[in-house]
């Protein structure tokens, strides 16, 4: 499928932001993107950076960095996650906003691609604290966001109790209740049925037309999954079900090795019933992340953080397929080799893009006040991921690139089209 991309220039395949943009000007060179719309596509919108105060338990004030970017509105209101690490910076952000332009136009949703932060450690701070970081963010970006404007959802360390604020928040401050602000709300709210398991969903729709393609059997493929939270804990159970064998599994505190298979849903139990970690995993060899990474495996599905494989590790992967549930997990270096080797690798771009494909969906029910069954949003979401993978490796094949290239051709195509249509100033 796959032939020597252009060459670009990488100034440092570890930043993110550095990493999106090898990969965009590849396909930008492939399909002949003109200077002026690549020009418009290379950079944000807009980028908001805001200084939050916040009072503390023990009677301080503390100051936090939040960041909304917007990358692009070309296809409709801008669309993505808010998330809290301290790894947030504005780069990383940069980098998220872009992939969710290109993961919305995969998907064939009407949004462009936005990301928001605020660099802070969730984990130290106590719930009201968060809550009155989250509410003060809110007010801060209370002229950014909006239903018809810039739509927020959960991310790293956030879920449907922030975006309850958040909404709750900005209802306030807008005078109405305006549950279409933001996705991956609680369902008692206007969330959507079938939102908390979309994106690990999806990942494993995409693994299994991968598969079909490859002619790999589910009943002798062997899995490892690294990372166990949302995406990645719903992406081993739906390989489970399909009758994969998962072998590693991996979260903060190690990788947990069987060569017979990990119980995936006592998995699940043992990590939201019991200590909120894999630590001491029954069943399992304890191995490191680094090794999960490296197993002799058909299918590695990368569902933790950025710059997993890199030039550093990429020669000793031995997995004949990569669906990448995180983003960003692989480095723009590391693409070369993993195409050398025939590795086939389903970018992020299009094996994630079940969250907002689903968010979309909890989007148009807020909108018509009118919701959908559990079965009507999962057969309308996988039915959204094979037709977006079709495009995709179509794209790939026809112009004799990775699948990740295809990828970034067919996003770009469709956003250059929507710009070049309505015209730029």
């Amino acid at each position: 499928m796959a032939k020597k991309n252009p060459k670009v220039e990488i100034k440092d395949a570890t930043n993110p932001y550095e990493s999106m943009l090898a990969r965009f000007d590849v396909a930008a060179k492939i399909i002949g993107l003109d200077e002026a719309t690549h020009n418009v596509l290379k950079v944000p919108s807009k980028i908001v950076t805001v200084n939050l105060p916040i009072y503390m338990d023990n009677g301080t004030t503390k100051i936090f960095e939040g960041y909304r970017i917007i990358h692009s509105n070309i296809l409709g209101p801008s669309k993505g996650g808010i998330r809290y690490s301290m790894m947030v910076d504005q780069d990383e952000v940069k980098a998220l906003a872009a992939w969710m332009t290109w993961k919305c136009a995969i998907a064939d949703i009407p949004y462009g691609g936005a990301k928001g932060g605020i660099t802070c450690d969730p984990h130290k701070m106590s719930v009201g604290e968060l809550e009155r970081l989250t509410r003060s963010y809110t007010v801060a970006m209370a002229d950014v966001f909006g239903e018809n404007q810039d739509i927020p959802a959960p991310d790293m360390n956030t879920g449907p109790r922030e975006m309850a604020w958040i909404v709750d928040t900005f209802s306030k401050i807008k005078r109405e209740y305006i549950p279409g602000v933001v996705t991956g709300k609680p369902l008692h709210l206007g969330g959507s049925l079938g939102r908390t398991e979309a994106t690990g969903r999806g990942v494993m729709v995409a693994a299994n037309e991968a598969m079909k393609k490859l002619k790999m059997k589910p009943g002798t493929t062997k899995a490892a999954v690294q990372g166990f939270g949302n995406v990645g804990s719903y992406a081993a159970k739906f390989f489970e079900e399909m009758g994969i064998k998962v072998v590693a599994i991996s979260d903060i505190t190690g990788a947990y090795y069987n060569p017979k298979g990990i119980d995936i849903k006592k998995a699940m139990d043992h990590v939201y019933t019991h200590r909120k970690h894999l630590v001491d995993l029954k069943g399992s060899e304890r191995i490191t992340n680094e090794e999960l990474l490296e197993l002799n495996v058909d299918l590695l599905a990368p569902c933790a953080l950025e710059n997993q494989i890199t030039h550093h590790n990429v020669h000793r992967i031995k997995a004949k397929l990569i669906v990448e549930g995180a983003n960003g997990p692989t480095t723009s270096d590391a693409d070369k080799v993993l195409q050398d080797k025939d590795i086939v690798v389903i970018p992020d771009i299009l094996a994630n893009g079940g969250g907002v494909t689903v968010s979309y969906y909890e989007w148009v029910q807020n909108r018509n006040g009118f919701y959908w069954s559990l079965d009507e949003v999962i057969k309308r979401a996988d039915d959204s991921m094979i037709k977006a993978f079709g495009n995709c490796w179509e794209a790939a094949t026809k112009h004799h690139q990775s699948m990740r290239i295809g990828a970034y051709i067919f996003a770009l195509n469709r956003v250059a089209n929507a710009i070049k249509s309505r015209g730029h100033f």
